[in-house]
């Protein structure tokens, strides 16, 4: 009993320091931690609005509605209080959720749904690695 609960517990250890290394490296290049913070209200006003967004198919904004959850909810994949990579796991659940809401929306409902300024839209679309138009 004790060496299967080992067992699992090592497999699990495992899986979480892999997921951490996916982080660390998938973590977009040239933007800084600044970049992406400074970003954070103005992305969740557009979460928000995509959400809200009666033209957008329903089952993407079950997906949006599943990311406030969560974004919302205090356990994470990698806790918050680890350096450097606490929040990358938020950002990264994010930008995929984003990217695939955009994917079906298409591009003219973000710049349509975005409240900030066009190099914020320019720094989110780098960060969300979207190809440029």
């Amino acid at each position: 009993m004790l060496r299967t609960i080992l067992v699992v517990a090592a497999c699990l250890i495992v899986a979480w320091l892999a997921f951490v290394a996916f982080v660390f490296v998938i973590r977009p290049d040239g933007t800084s931690l600044g970049d992406a913070t400074r970003l954070l209200p103005d992305t969740l006003r557009l979460v928000r609005r995509l959400a809200a967004d009666g033209t957008i198919p329903r089952r993407t904004r079950w997906l949006v509605g599943l990311l406030f959850v969560y974004l919302a909810s205090p356990v994470d994949l990698v806790p918050d209080f680890v350096p450097v990579i606490g929040y990358a796991d938020d950002a990264i659940i994010t930008a995929f959720a984003l990217r695939h809401v955009i994917r079906k929306a298409g591009r003219d409902k973000l710049h349509e749904h975005w409240p900030g300024s066009p190099d914020g839209l320019a720094t989110l679309s780098r960060l969300l690695r979207l190809p440029s138009t």
